[in-house]
């Protein structure tokens, strides 16, 4: 699967997608919600902004906040798959998936073998679009909290019954399992500024 052009930006509000390794339900099969949102909640730490977000079976969408620092927005996507594929590694194995684990092992790539890698919990690319105006952020709120009423997967009757979602929160203004930063406030927010530590 050919890898998309990196990120040419130092900040912006995202729209970012990742997909398990041919599909697989991983994120289900070890019960890895929490996983994605433990990711969530270092970024916030590190000064950036969730606005909106849906997690099924074995993808997930995000609209992300990148506030200027350091590393490049691909260095942080990458640190983060990283860490959930370790944490869903080490769940698979816990429940003795094995063959599941056999499974991502040979779908490693020869020259990443070498380099030690052991299993592709992810797609190697992740797809991504600058969202730099309203009307496009919503579009792609719409449609992440559209995905798990679709007749594939036919998860919920409406979006906000959809728990591991953003949905509720733009329907009713409470949040949900997991609390955002609603996008216009995201948009007012100068994500040039680095943020400072003490």
């Amino acid at each position: 699967m050919p890898v998309k052009a990196s990120i040419p930006f130092t900040e912006g509000i995202f729209s970012i997608t990742f997909t398990c390794t041919d599909w697989l339900p991983l994120i289900e099969i070890v019960n890895g919600y929490d996983i994605v949102y433990n990711w969530f909640d270092y970024l916030k730490s590190k000064g950036h902004f969730i606005a909106g977000y849906v997690l099924m079976p074995n993808h997930m969408h995000v609209v992300i906040g990148f506030r200027k620092s350091h590393q490049s927005i691909n260095t942080i996507i990458g640190n983060g798959k990283r860490f959930m594929a370790y944490e869903i590694v080490q769940r698979l194995k816990t429940k003795g998936e094995t063959e599941l684990l056999h499974k991502l092992f040979l779908s490693v790539e020869a020259e990443r073998r070498a380099n030690h890698k052991k299993h592709n919990v992810w797609e190697l690319s992740f797809d991504w679009k600058k969202c730099e105006s309203e009307a496009f952020i919503l579009q792609k709120l719409d449609y992440f909290h559209m995905n798990p009423c679709k007749g594939k997967w036919n998860l919920c009757a409406s979006p906000v019954d959809y728990v591991h979602s953003s949905a509720m929160y733009y329907a009713t203004s409470e949040h949900g399992v997991y609390e955002v930063t609603n996008y216009a406030v995201l948009m007012d927010i100068d994500l040039t500024v680095e943020q400072k530590y003490i």
